[in-house]
C-alpha cells in the first residue's frame, strides 16, 4: 500500500474497531450538528464564501467517538482564493467519567497551503478535569503520533515533512445559558525529528435562534513553523454560519 495512504487507513481502521465495540454494547447515543455559511457580493467586486461542517458523536458506556468533516471555499472575481477539505476521527476509551485513552486520525487537503495533503495519526492519554451539570467542561490530552505532510509537486525541491510528533490538546466549553455557549480549542503538535511545529486555536460563540437552530461565529488561527516557499506561516479564518443540532 502507498505509504501516503497508510496513515488515514490505520486511523479509520482503529476508529472503526471502536465503533463496532460501541455497536455491540447496544447502548449507543448519537448526537451531532451540521453548519453552513454563505456570503456572496456583486458589483465592484464579485466574491463568494462558503463554509460547511458536520460533527457527529457516538457514545456508549465505554467509548466516545467523534467524527468531523469540514470544508471552506472562497473566490474573488472568478478566481479561487481558498479551498480546503478536512476530516478527523477520534475514539476515546473511557476508564471512568474523567480519564480516557484516545486514538485519532486526520486528513486535510488545502489547495493554497503548499502541501498536497496532510495526514496524521496519534494516540495518548486524556482527562476531563472538570464537568458541570449544565454540560460545561474542561478537557486536556497528551500523546504521540506520526504524520506525513506531502509538499506540493509544483514547489521547488518538493519533499515531505514526515515523522513523529508529540501532541497536546485542550478544550474548554462554557454554557452561559441553555441557548448559548463559548468553546475554545487549543492544539500543539511538536516534531521530534526537527520538522514542523503546528499550533492551532479555534474560538467559537454559539447562540440559539429557535429550537435546534443557532448562529455560530468562529475564529481560527493556525501557525506552522516551517512552510514551503511563498507560503505564510500563519493562517486565520473568520466564519459565520447557521448551525442545526440533533
Amino acid at each position: 500500500m502507498n505509504r501516503a495512504l497508510l496513515i488515514p487507513f490505520i486511523a479509520v481502521s482503529l476508529a472503526s474497531s471502536a465503533v463496532f465495540a460501541d455497536t455491540d454494547s447496544n447502548t449507543d447515543n448519537w448526537s451531532g450538528s451540521a453548519e453552513l455559511g454563505f456570503v456572496s457580493t456583486s458589483g465592484n467586486s464579485d466574491t463568494n464564501n462558503i463554509n460547511g461542517r458536520l460533527d457527529l458523536t457516538q457514545e456508549s458506556i465505554q467509548w466516545r467517538t467523534n467524527y468531523t468533516l469540514s470544508s471552506l471555499y472562497s473566490s474573488s472575481d472568478s478566481d479561487t482564493t481558498a479551498e480546503k477539505y478536512s476530516g478527523s476521527i477520534q475514539s476515546n476509551y473511557k476508564f471512568n467519567t474523567e480519564e480516557f485513552w484516545y486514538v485519532r486520525g486526520s486528513h486535510e487537503n488545502d489547495r493554497f497551503s503548499g502541501y498536497r495533503r496532510k495526514s496524521s495519526v496519534s494516540t495518548g492519554y486524556g482527562n476531563r478535569f472538570w464537568q458541570a451539570a449544565d454540560g460545561s467542561y474542561l478537557e486536556a490530552s497528551a500523546g504521540v503520533g506520526y504524520r506525513d505532510f506531502a509538499i506540493d509537486r509544483d514547489t521547488l525541491n518538493a519533499d515531505s515533512d514526515r515523522g513523529n510528533f508529540v501532541r497536546f490538546a485542550g478544550t474548554y466549553e462554557k454554557r452561559f445559558t441553555k441557548t448559548s455557549l463559548f468553546r475554545q480549542e487549543l492544539t500543539s503538535e511538536i516534531s521530534t525529528n526537527g520538522g514542523n511545529t503546528v499550533n492551532e486555536s479555534v474560538s467559537s460563540l454559539q447562540a440559539s435562534i429557535i429550537e435546534n437552530l443557532a448562529m455560530k461565529l468562529a475564529y481560527r488561527v493556525k501557525y506552522t513553523s516551517d512552510v514551503p516557499a511563498d507560503t505564510d506561516t500563519t493562517d486565520t479564518e473568520t466564519t459565520a454560519s447557521v448551525l442545526y443540532s440533533f
